[in-house]
């Protein structure tokens, strides 16, 4: 069964750093990318960095510069650097994977449970 597990949140002060890690677990699916998203209470989910299986990357103007997001291909790992840390990247940051069955049009999207980052002044 598909897993996405997350690891690494935590307390930080503005200016810090922190790295978050993620693991997908073996699956038939092939990755068509992996990324980062965050949401804070009473906000929508909305995405953070993500990078695709051709190492293209995207980022939310408001982490540019800030944050970066890599991957370990043969662990089936993505992970967040997050430096120069701010009060508003407060969030729970959730691990995603959009996947495809083999020799199928078909994409799903998986979701890790969540972890707690927060950024103190």
């Amino acid at each position: 069964q598909v897993q996405l597990v997350e690891s690494g949140g935590g307390l930080v002060q503005a200016g810090g750093s922190l790295r978050l890690s993620c693991v997908l677990s073996e699956s038939i699916f092939s990755i068509n990318s992996m990324g980062w998203y965050r949401q804070t209470p009473g906000k929508q989910r909305e995405l953070v960095a993500v990078i695709t299986s051709v190492g293209t990357t995207n980022y939310a103007d408001s982490v540019k510069g800030r944050f970066t997001i890599f991957r370990d291909n043969v662990k089936n790992m993505v992970f967040l650097q997050m430096n120069m840390s701010k009060p508003e990247d407060t969030a729970v940051y959730y691990c995603n994977a959009d996947l495809s069955l083999p020799y199928s049009t078909r994409r799903i999207n998986y979701w890790g449970q969540g972890t707690q980052v927060t950024v103190s002044s």
